[in-house]
């Protein structure tokens, strides 16, 4: 999803709740920092329409964006939940899995957690055209990395700078969108989603708030949901933003309703501390 700097007052699955098998004065920054992109001006095809209806996704908040890599170049993908993104080969991928699979079997699709045991090998990017982290963005990213690290978790997450990224599990790098807000994706395969994009615009917010959606999008990319997608009342909204072909499923110990803790809630405020909410923890110890 997209993090953006909200006007309301207050305003990246599980409580971190609900898992994926898989933003006047801006007193708010919306869910999933924002993606790098220009809209595309052409509607969606019939055929993207279907297969997001199949995976369950709200298509009202579906765009298609222009999602850009660290190196400047780049493609067609779809955006749902304001910073999760989608090929469209994935898409189609999630839509022929999903197919024919009733609302309440969506649980059951599992092949997108990341293995067990699995070492993620994360880097910061630091290369040149403006999509290499900033010096606040760094120090941001150590401490997510040390968020994770420090959880009784099944999952170990080592972190280098660097420009060589190829080989990397994770590459966390800055869009210069000028937003405040960041992107990631689904696990795919037992391996998290590659690409984390952290917008330009968090520069001017705290190291902590730069933190908390650096957090966030990590989450996304191990396969956690909005605490809130049956909601996104952490934006002042009331819309529920579907299964998205990969499940919503309730962890055992962890709040039904809205958990204001959690680091994993559709939008964020200018203050976050940066840090797991208590049943964030719960969430992700009981999935890994």
């Amino acid at each position: 999803m997209i993090y953006r700097l909200k006007t309301i007052a207050f305003a990246t699955a599980v409580a971190l709740g609900s898992f994926f098998l898989t933003s006047c004065q801006p007193d708010v920054l919306d869910g999933d920092p924002e993606m790098s992109t220009e809209k595309v001006e052409t509607p969606f095809d019939p055929t993207v329409i279907d297969q997001l209806k199949t995976i369950g996704v709200n298509t009202d908040n579906a765009e298609e964006i222009e999602f850009v890599y660290p190196d400047g170049s780049t493609e067609p993908k779809i955006m749902i939940e304001g910073d999760i993104v989608l090929s469209k080969a994935e898409l189609k991928e999630l839509s022929q899995t999903m197919s024919g699979i009733h609302d309440h079997e969506k649980q059951y699709v599992t092949n997108n957690l990341v293995s067990q045991g699995r070492t993620i090998r994360v880097i910061g990017y630091t290369g040149g055209g403006g999509y290499g982290l900033s010096s606040r963005m760094r120090t941001a990213l150590q401490w997510a990395v040390n968020n994770y690290n420090r959880l009784n978790i099944n999952l170990n997450f080592t972190l280098t700078y660097g420009t060589n990224y190829n080989a990397y599990d994770m590459v966390v790098y800055r869009v210069p969108n000028g937003q405040a807000g960041g992107s990631a994706g689904f696990p795919s395969g037992g391996r998290p989603y590659k690409w984390i994009q952290i917008y330009s615009g968090l520069d001017s917010y705290s190291t902590n708030v730069n933190e908390h959606v650096i957090t966030h999008e990590m989450g996304h990319a191990v396969g956690f949901r909005h605490t809130d997608y049956f909601s996104r009342q952490s934006c002042g909204q009331n819309t529920n933003e579907g299964s998205a072909g990969v499940g919503a499923n309730h962890v055992p110990g962890t709040p039904t309703g809205y958990d204001a803790g959690s680091v994993m809630l559709a939008c964020f405020s200018n203050n976050e501390d940066g840090e797991f909410g208590t049943f964030d923890i719960v969430a992700l110890e009981y999935i890994y």
